[in-house]
């Protein structure tokens, strides 16, 4: 817990009132708010519902706030969350959460609790990642991006994109998909057996340099390869890039970034293929043949590091004075990280756009709420998988599910392809 924290209160290093305050962009909260939210969850699962206390109070200007109302998820919305504490009164809150929450851990009954505990540090890292791409957002709209040069010198240049085109077939069978281990969130569970005919996947995702080719060929103007509701967000939008585009063939070998499940489903037909299911992915991403098991991650049981994925900031935190903060990796730069089947990049770098509509398996049991994931069963979430080069290590597993609106672009997130039929 100490370590989550201290990897959430340094994104927040320097930052002014502005940004603190300001909410970014309409779907989104400021990143302020989510500081607070992360210890008001904090206070209210272990103190308030566990040590049957009360929670401790949020001020301002040394005035106490209703704080349910304001760092409650369900509270104010999102447009209304920019009247916050400063961040001083903020982390005053979450030391006085946290000193509560240690004194109580002395008498805790840590074998009844200890999936509630874990919970509450991934939906920390799950934040922390919101903050990193709201700032992201932020930094990258306040600069010329046709002015700069990239950044990164990596050593493994990609100077054949055509290489990045490569298939793996995945032979028919079943596979084990889900996870019911103490980490595993409501969705991700219960474990169960998935059949999958024989299909082919994309050994990388989509880089740059191959959507390129998608915008040279007239992709955002054409409305052949887009869906009719991906048409209409189009129209609406008028976008002919990606979110956090950059025109420097330098990028080539870099997963593409900040597209919508729209773009990417536009790009995948534009090259005679789809996305892959959510079950298409996590076989690829995680099933040993060989061994008839699943692994919790491609490579197999070691703790993610800076040998096998790109996660967790890594790049950011070796060239902290980067002007636009975007530490993607060429696609190829883990093969420490591959899966059994010879995937690369299926953890980290970019979350991964699915086919699938977000929804629960069968015998799904909420936990320890019903808005956590059940208020999405909407078939309106598009699921992606895999984490982005801003993730925590402790939301980083194959069977690990985030979910998003088809439309949204601000998110760290790109795709790869797959072939065969549905």
């Amino acid at each position: 817990m100490q370590l989550c924290r201290a990897g959430t209160l340094a994104l927040f290093e320097d930052i002014d009132r502005t940004t603190f305050s300001q909410q970014p962009h309409p779907e989104f909260s400021p990143i302020g708010w989510h500081l607070g939210h992360i210890g008001y969850a904090e206070a209210l699962w272990l103190l308030e519902h566990c040590a049957k206390s009360q929670l401790p109070p949020l001020t301002k200007e040394g005035k106490s706030i209703p704080y349910r109302r304001l760092l409650a998820a369900d509270g104010l919305p999102k447009h209304e969350r920019v009247n916050l504490p400063s961040l001083s009164e903020i982390c005053v809150y979450l030391d006085t959460v946290r000193k509560e929450v240690f004194d109580y851990l002395e008498i805790a009954p840590l074998d009844e609790q200890e999936r509630l505990w874990r919970f509450l540090i991934q939906h920390e890292s799950q934040h922390s990642e919101i903050i990193f791409f709201l700032l992201q957002l932020q930094r990258w709209s306040s600069v010329n991006l046709q002015s700069l040069k990239t950044q990164f010198s990596e050593t493994q240049q990609i100077t054949d994109n055509g290489q990045l085109t490569e298939t793996i077939e995945i032979p028919a069978g079943e596979f084990e998909m889900g996870n019911d281990t103490i980490d595993a969130l409501d969705n991700e569970r219960p474990c169960h057996r998935v059949y999958l005919d024989t299909y082919q996947i994309d050994r990388y995702p989509v880089t740059c340099g191959q959507y390129r080719l998608f915008m040279e060929a007239g992709g955002y103007q054409n409305s052949q390869w887009w869906t009719p509701a991906g048409w209409e967000w189009l129209q609406a939008n008028q976008f002919t890039q990606p979110l956090y585009w950059r025109e420097d063939s330098a990028w080539d070998d870099r997963p593409v970034c900040g597209v919508s499940w729209y773009e990417a489903d536009a790009f995948a037909r534009f090259v005679g293929k789809r996305l892959p299911t959510e079950a298409e992915w996590e076989k690829a991403a995680s099933w040993d043949a060989a061994a008839n098991r699943r692994r919790t991650y491609p490579w197999g049981e070691e703790k993610p590091n800076a040998h096998l994925c790109n996660h967790d900031w890594i790049k950011q935190k070796q060239q902290p004075n980067s002007p636009i903060q975007n530490p993607a990796t060429p696609v190829n730069a883990y093969p420490a990280g591959q899966s059994a089947y010879g995937l690369y990049d299926t953890l980290g770098n970019v979350w991964e756009w699915t086919s699938t509509w977000f929804d629960g398996y069968e015998g799904f049991e909420y936990y320890p709420y019903r808005g956590y994931s059940q208020a999405y069963f909407d078939r309106q979430h598009r699921v992606l998988k895999g984490g982005s080069w801003a993730t925590r290590p402790w939301a980083l597993r194959c069977s690990f599910r985030n979910w998003y609106l088809p439309g949204v672009r601000q998110i760290l997130a790109g795709f790869r392809c797959a072939i065969g039929r549905v």
